[in-house]
């Protein structure tokens, strides 16, 4: 009988775990954790189809970001609610019977806040939310709720077998540009030694509070807002059949932030 915790990992302060996914399933919702469907190594090499559902990964998370089954758009986990932005620029709320291939969510609780009253562009805002956070954080889950500026979104578009890398996905990937909305920032920072199962530094997707647009950020300007910081050190990674959690943090970065859109946000 296969035991819930399938692999350990400590990488400094993060303590990684591959489950099983009764491991995954019975895992108790008030343990403050980030759970993860798959791994981004995985969706480097093509592997587009899961039999994890939405479902499963929301009884453990109310925020998180992610893809759905067949790399069909951006996935926006947001108060109870899934959103996918898709290569059309258009914005849909899906059934949690849908899968995800790959997903990172947590229940969100916020350790600080802080107002932002000014215009702040992507360098000094990623600077404020790393003074935000506790010094020794491994994994920080962030939410900004504002008014944003000059905001550039991508998707990818829905695949068919036989799958292509998602390098080659990215190439033909839709952008577009919203001059300015209301909504929600929110996404996560990962610690460069989990390259492979997350993606490092910052990844951070957008959600418009009158649900006309959102996807994965590539660039913004919060005009003011609010800034929520949540820090964690426990990750649950799901894995789907065929997926192996692999080595933490030998995946090429180049690589990682070529399929991010070559900002690895």
């Amino acid at each position: 009988m296969a035991r819930d915790i399938v692999d350990d990992r400590l990488i400094g302060a993060l303590h990684l775990r591959a489950l099983t996914r009764a491991g995954f399933d019975h895992d108790p919702v008030h343990e403050h954790q980030v759970v993860q469907a798959g791994t981004i190594d995985a969706l480097l090499q093509g592997k587009y189809d899961s039999d994890i559902t939405l479902a499963e990964v929301m009884r453990m998370g109310d925020l998180g970001i992610g893809t759905i089954q067949k790399l069909d758009g951006e996935l926006m986990i947001l108060d109870g609610h899934a959103w996918v932005a898709g290569s059309d620029t258009v914005l849909r709320e899906v059934p949690l019977t849908t899968r995800t291939p790959f997903a990172v969510a947590c229940m969100f609780t916020p350790s600080v806040t802080h107002e932002i009253n000014e215009p702040m562009a992507w360098d000094d805002l990623t600077a404020l939310i790393d003074s935000l956070a506790a010094p020794d954080a491994s994994v920080v889950a962030v939410r900004i709720d504002g008014d944003f500026d000059d905001i550039g979104l991508r998707s990818v578009a829905r695949q068919t077998p036989p799958y292509p890398p998602l390098v080659d996905v990215v190439a033909h990937q839709t952008t577009w540009h919203v001059p300015n909305a209301r909504g929600t920032l929110l996404g996560f920072r990962f610690p460069d030694a989990t390259a492979g199962v997350e993606v490092p530094g910052y990844h951070l997707h957008f959600l418009s509070d009158d649900r006309t647009t959102g996807g994965h950020v590539l660039s913004l300007v919060v005009r003011h807002g609010t800034v929520a910081v949540d820090d964690c050190d426990d990750v649950h990674v799901a894995l789907p059949a065929g997926v192996k959690l692999g080595t933490p943090g030998v995946t090429d970065r180049d690589a990682i932030a070529s399929a991010e859109g070559d900002h690895a946000h």
